[in-house]
């Protein structure tokens, strides 16, 4: 079997750790050639000495730090702002995981797909806001796109073997996040140290709030509109506390197929880097005799109104999508500094997205760049407003 060559972007965060103990584990079908990370340098540099890679970004400002502190003689330190998009382009790269979060992603998962690679995305917002763009460009350079997310990879798994004409519809599983069982009017004075304790997954600052106010999950709606090129009325959310089943498919005999496993960001990670093969894991199979039960509830749009946002924006398609993710990273950026309350999360969105009044249909990233810009402007200037 020939060796997989793999660049990492963001080798320090929760995806980029799990994928190196993947790694580490089936080491002799991997080769890491290149790592890139934003933060925690000393966790990079160890990463660094352990995987050996030919190539590592990072920030500007950290070069010539990691460069007089790396002991490998061959390691090429390139510049994360600007070098991404060449980095994943080299021809001794078979497979690039995408898991750096934000909008940073969408130039090089481009770049990626452009020149033929196997993308392992963990990021949602490169496909909700580009992913037509991404996907045509996929199938025009026959580029594979393997998701890593839990719930797109349950998805993806269940289709296997299977014609798009069998599918009647998916069903996108969310364990409710951290206020399923709070009330809203408490919303308003919820912390930010009590926004991030996830009941389920470990996962960054910004991805757990929006897995709090349940817009992660509308980003996973559209995200599974790109990769499964699917009508947004085949497309159901169901809260399902336990987080055992990852998602499901319904098909045209009213058979419904689900993909269930512990929680744990390993499982979708080694699916989308052995596919289409299946490789031990060593970790524990799901104890079916230790299940009480497995409920199913519909997602309270009026609780959680971001959801219905982002079903609003996929109805609307256009640049409505990018719009979207544009204002809700800033809102949730000024949640984490403290500059707005919880609640106030969907407003800032809902006004930004009713402001939108010239949309155009994304055909470049240029297209997609230009209403992030002003959406993020739109969701500042709501911002201080709120403030004052």
């Amino acid at each position: 079997m020939r060796v997989r060559r793999i660049v990492l972007l963001g080798s320090t965060g929760s995806i980029g750790v799990n994928t190196l103990d993947v790694i580490t584990r089936h080491s002799k079908h991997f080769r890491v050639v290149g790592l890139t990370a934003f933060n925690n340098t000393d966790l990079l540099l160890r990463q660094i000495r352990k995987f050996r890679p030919r190539y590592v970004a990072v920030k500007r400002q950290q070069i010539n730090l990691v460069r007089s502190r790396c002991s490998l003689k061959n390691c090429k330190i390139l510049d994360a702002e600007r070098d991404l998009e060449e980095l994943v382009s080299l021809p001794n790269v078979d497979i690039v995981v995408i898991g750096i979060s934000g909008v940073g992603a969408l130039r090089p998962f481009f770049a990626a797909v452009r020149h033929g690679k196997v993308v392992a995305p963990a990021n949602k917002e490169a496909l909700v806001m580009a992913g037509d763009i991404l996907m045509r460009a996929a199938r025009q350079h026959k580029a594979a796109v393997i998701p890593v997310d839990s719930e797109q990879s349950a998805i993806f798994q269940c289709l296997q073997g299977r014609k798009k004409t069998d599918l009647k519809k998916v069903y996108l599983t969310a364990s409710g996040g951290p206020l399923a069982n709070v009330p809203r009017s408490r919303f308003k004075r919820m912390t930010v140290t009590q926004i991030l304790k996830h009941p389920r997954w470990k996962m960054g600052r910004k991805i757990t709030v929006d897995s709090a106010t349940l817009m992660n999950k509308g980003f996973e709606v559209i995200e599974a509109q790109r990769l499964f090129d699917l009508a947004l009325d085949k497309i159901q959310v169901v809260i399902h506390p336990e987080a055992v089943i990852h998602s499901m498919v319904s098909f045209n005999d009213s058979s419904i197929m689900a993909q269930m496993g512990i929680t744990d960001m390993r499982l979708p990670i080694q699916y989308a880097l052995s596919y289409p093969e299946c490789w031990q894991a060593g970790l524990p199979d799901v104890n079916f005799y230790a299940l009480s039960k497995l409920t199913f509830q519909r997602p309270d749009e009026k609780k959680f109104p971001c959801l219905g946002l982002a079903r609003e924006a996929a109805r609307k398609a256009k640049t409505y999508p990018c719009v979207l993710v544009a204002a809700d990273e800033v809102a949730v950026e000024a949640f984490l500094a403290e500059r707005i309350a919880f609640n106030r999360i969907h407003e800032v969105v809902a006004d930004v997205l009713g402001r939108h009044r010239s949309p155009r249909t994304a055909m470049t990233l240029e297209d997609v760049f230009t209403a992030k810009a002003w959406a993020q402007d739109a969701a500042q200037k709501k911002i201080q407003k709120i403030r004052k």
